[in-house]
């Protein structure tokens, strides 16, 4: 981070941002595969991101106001169990809130790095966070953190690198995903890594079903802002009209299911793409749909399993009163994921 002449604060940024004909590449893949599937981080683009934000405020959706109870509430223990001088890598940031509570209670944390996809979104959260936070270190990385990425090179001084990855995020990860997922950010963190985490709880279908269909519908908008999304940066020609928001729980797999229903017979075209490859043309009926977000729901003694599985080992959990929601913090522990 560098103050310029003027106070003007600065900082550098790592960009790892996947290839442009990545997105289209995974929307061929989706509309191909059975069921159809579009990756939940595409729902997050500068609309998507804004509608987000307002769906946390909805009485609705309680995970973010309750994760944030549980943070308020025990944030001297978890800052006291960080520890000092310790690098926090944050994956998406959101609307900052969660980061501003953990980042005011820690003991000198060395830097600060965000990890996002979204590099417009990712830098200006970033130059907010120097601002507000001066002589903090901010090394923002624009990357796709479920994937493979690096983190840049630890300033003097730095105890330990914590990964912190609030929201329940890791919930939009299949069974098979979430422990690659959890032992990839394992090697990221690094010996005595650790990792700060939300995970929602199974409750009852009411609750759940709600928060993910909410009476206002922006959740409705949310889902629906992809449509708009893959006719503007991919060619495609859904009618946006002609699709309807569904979430349901499934019981089964203890996970809501958002998807877009198809409420007419469409022919959805997907141009090809800079000149290569070839168009792809899909038929949806009616009825047929395109899953775009799973959110799976734990037990605690399912999500340890998970996390002992990946290489992490449990320093602290904490609830609500209700157990609705769980803050975890890990260390990472040696073992057979490395």
């Amino acid at each position: 981070m560098r103050a310029g002449a003027a106070g003007r604060v600065e900082v550098t940024l790592r960009d790892l941002h996947p290839p442009p004909t990545r997105f289209r590449e995974d929307v061929r893949a989706g509309l191909t595969s059975r069921p159809r599937r579009i990756l939940p981080k595409y729902l997050y683009d500068e609309r998507g991101a804004h509608l987000f934000d307002e769906i946390t405020r909805l009485d609705a959706y309680y995970p973010t106001r309750t994760e944030i109870g549980i943070l308020r509430a025990h944030i001297f223990e978890i800052a006291e169990a960080i520890g000092t001088r310790a690098r926090i890598v944050e994956l998406g940031s959101g609307s900052g809130v969660k980061t501003r509570l953990l980042m005011r209670h820690l003991d000198a944390p060395a830097s600060y790095v965000p990890v996002d996809i979204s590099r417009t979104q990712l830098m200006d959260f970033a130059l907010t966070i120097a601002r507000e936070f001066g002589g903090l270190r901010v090394s923002p990385v624009c990357a796709d953190y479920t994937g493979d990425w690096v983190l840049p090179v630890p300033g003097a001084g730095v105890s330990r690198t914590v990964a912190f990855f609030p929201g329940s995020t890791i919930g939009n990860l299949d069974a098979g995903e979430a422990p690659r997922f959890l032992q990839r950010l394992g090697r990221v963190c690094g010996v005595e890594g650790g990792l700060l985490v939300g995970a929602d709880l199974h409750k009852d279908r009411r609750t759940l079903e709600r928060a993910y269909d909410d009476p206002e519908g922006v959740t409705a908008a949310f889902n629906l802002n992809l449509l708009e999304r893959m006719n503007r940066e991919c060619g495609t020609n859904f009618d946006r009209t002609a699709f309807g928001h569904h979430a349901s729980y499934d019981e089964e797999h203890r996970r809501i299911e958002m998807r877009l229903v198809c409420e007419r017979d469409m022919l959805v075209n997907l141009p090809a793409g800079n000149g290569s490859g070839s168009s792809l043309a899909i038929l949806l009926e009616r009825g047929e749909f395109i899953v775009t977000e799973y959110s799976h729901k734990y037990t605690l003694e399912g999500f340890r399993a998970l996390i002992e599985s990946a290489g992490w080992s449990v320093q602290r959990v904490w609830t609500d009163a209700r157990q609705w929601f769980s803050v975890w913090l890990l260390r990472r522990s040696a073992g057979p994921a490395d």
